[in-house]
């Protein structure tokens, strides 16, 4: 069985499993045409390439959202754009949510701001994933993934899965994460999946509603019923979109299983801390 292993020692988000694939040998230009179908391409360029994480040669991935998808700028973040508040070393780090990646464009740039997609919901969502035509593989993933946390979102908030409206889905960036990782590892063959128990982080962040801790009530939600690994880390390691590509594709959490190894892919976060490398690894191998 090809098998591929989320080794999560550093929490995971959507653009580290997306820069780990590419590490790992998927074909980042093939993923980008095949997102295309999605008819969204004018509102974000990818961008990849290379990074040292903590001595570590790692990938970062971005998605870079133009001026086409401009929107007024809020302040105020859904759970996928959290603030995280470290005091471990009296400062605060950087983000590490899925889409910190155009946080240093947005505040210096008027023209690359941060939109909410607020007219785009999770019915549109399936809607535009099932119009693309994507083959079928990648389809399901897609559709599992977010539905996955759009019923963490509406359980937290009340609503059934139909009304639930919410940024992270919505917003592009997490359309491309959660797309774009179902494209590479159906790409790379993938038969099966196992991952590690995930780790969250601790302290607190800021989101639309306050002050909340770590791990973020979506978080904790859709990671119901995954083994949660515990680490002294003030920061947020896991997001929704990451969690939710982990509780949806991993048929067990353990440690890794007896495998002959294929590739290794090591995916950068946005934040660096002191004492480890804040990247995903992915191991892909032959298990019995």
């Amino acid at each position: 069985m090809r098998t591929l292993y989320f080794d999560c020692f550093s929490g995971i988000s959507g653009d580290m499993v997306i820069g780990a694939l590419i590490d790992a040998g998927a074909d980042p230009l093939k993923m980008e045409e095949e997102l295309k179908k999605l008819s969204m391409d004018e509102e974000y360029t990818l961008s990849w390439g290379k990074v040292i994480k903590n001595g570590i040669t790692s990938t970062k991935f971005d998605v870079i959202l133009t001026s086409k998808s401009e929107q007024p700028h809020e302040h105020s973040h859904s759970h996928e754009h959290e603030h995280s508040h470290s005091h471990e070393h009296g400062h605060s780090h950087s983000h590490e949510h899925e889409h910190s990646h155009i946080h240093e464009h947005e505040h210096s740039h008027g023209d690359v701001l941060h939109h909410h997609h607020d007219s785009r919901n999770y019915k549109q969502i399936v809607e535009a994933i099932n119009a693309a035509n994507f083959n079928e593989s990648v389809t399901n993933m897609s559709l599992a993934i977010f539905k996955k946390i759009g019923e963490a979102e509406g359980h937290i908030h009340g609503l059934p899965l139909e009304k639930v409206h919410f940024h992270e889905v919505g917003a592009v960036d997490s359309v491309i994460d959660i797309i774009g990782t179902a494209i590479l590892i159906d790409q790379l063959g993938i038969e099966t999946v196992q991952s590690s128990a995930i780790p969250t982080g601790s302290g607190h962040i800021h989101i639309d509603h306050g002050i909340y801790p770590v791990p973020a009530p979506a978080t904790l939600e859709i990671l119901k019923g995954v083994p949660i690994g515990s680490n002294d880390i003030r920061s947020e390691l896991a997001t929704p979109t990451g969690a939710a590509i982990a509780a949806v594709l991993a048929e067990r959490f353990g440690s890794l299983p007896a495998m002959t190894v294929e590739s290794i892919g090591y995916g950068a976060g946005t934040k660096t801390f002191e004492n480890h490398p804040n990247v995903l690894r992915i191991i892909i191998g032959e298990t019995q």
